[in-house]
């Protein structure tokens, strides 16, 4: 089959890729340099040209809690340009099968816990990543209604908890949760610091899936697409409190300091835990914990640090990603 995966340089596309199964297919995966999915006339002429059966939609600009604080307009203007130009393109070229990923924080902030797929629009998502969730949101209605006008045409959307693991970035102003633990407390581990900041209160809870995981899920998705509903959620199912999950990181990278919380910080919803229902009744659940999954992506992260001391000296270069 021929695959074109949008966002394959982000930390789920690579972690896709990195799948023994990716083999098995002819993959597409086109860097940002060779095509711009806000330039809708180059992605309509890439999809036609390559006529991919199956494109997996996972490009999109990205970052933490504060990236979005700080510029929602951009979140908002090139995740709406991005998703209508990949889906438009998949349409108009007859691509017959899309999976498109989705977020949680395309729920309301006031949801049902669990998450359930049908809460979706029944409220207004957190203020503090709106303009990404409307994008998300926007992204799936487009699907659903393509795949209901256009015979032929099947575009389901998978909406994924928060990630993390091998291939995230680590930079302090994008970073998700995960990473950004990682680095303060190794900041902090190598520094000889007695306490690291937790914005908030700690008491928020987050649901945090292994990437590969979710990369395991999307392959076996393909396998079974029939089975597979239009909207479905995909996650671990149960969460826990920030301060949990810091706890965690610091015991896998073995640091010993205090947590002080700083509650002027932003913290986003208090809880956003999915459904996983639907994934439960095909016989599926993520293989990996939390502890396990950390001491790997901590292992990841050591080595791009090895990389980032040598671009201090000047043997190679690192760039700085804001979009997959």
């Amino acid at each position: 089959m021929k695959i074109l995966v949008t966002g394959a340089s982000g930390m789920v596309g690579r972690n896709l890729l990195a799948d023994a199964r990716a083999r098995d297919h002819e993959i597409l995966a086109p860097s940002r340099s060779r095509l711009d999915l806000t330039d809708q006339a180059a992605s309509a002429r890439y999809v036609a040209a390559k006529g991919p059966d199956l494109i997996i939609h996972l490009a999109g600009r990205v970052g933490g809690i504060q990236a979005n604080i700080d510029a929602p307009a951009s979140f908002l203007a090139e995740n709406l340009a991005i998703g209508l130009n990949v889906l438009t393109a998949a349409r108009d070229a007859g691509v017959p099968r899309l999976i498109n990923l989705g977020s949680s924080c395309m729920y309301p902030a006031d949801g049902p816990d669990p998450l359930t797929e049908d809460a979706l629009l029944t409220g207004s998502p957190e203020p503090t990543n709106d303009g990404y969730a409307l994008a998300k949101l926007a992204a799936w209605k487009l699907a659903l209604a393509m795949s209901r006008e256009t015979p032929g045409l099947d575009y389901k959307t998978l909406i994924s908890c928060n990630l993390y693991g091998p291939f995230d970035h680590f930079d302090p102003v994008l970073s998700h949760l995960v990473p950004a633990a990682i680095l303060k407390i190794d900041t902090a581990r190598r520094g000889g610091a007695g306490e690291v900041e937790i914005w908030g209160d700690g008491a928020a809870r987050r649901e945090f899936m292994f990437a590969p995981d979710l990369a395991d899920f999307i392959w076996r998705a393909i396998g079974r697409w029939e089975a597979i509903p239009p909207t479905m959620n995909v996650g671990v199912g149960r969460d826990q409190s920030i301060d949990e999950i810091f706890g965690t990181i610091a015991e896998v990278m073995g640091y010993r300091g205090a947590f002080i919380h700083n509650p002027a910080k932003p913290v986003g919803m208090r809880r956003k835990r999915l459904d996983v229902s639907r994934q439960t009744a095909l016989g599926w659940r993520p293989a990996t914990d939390l502890s396990a999954g950390v001491a790997k992506t901590v292992e990841h992260f050591r080595a791009r640090a090895e990389w980032r001391i040598e671009d201090v000296r000047g043997k190679m270069t690192h760039g700085r990603p804001s979009r997959v």
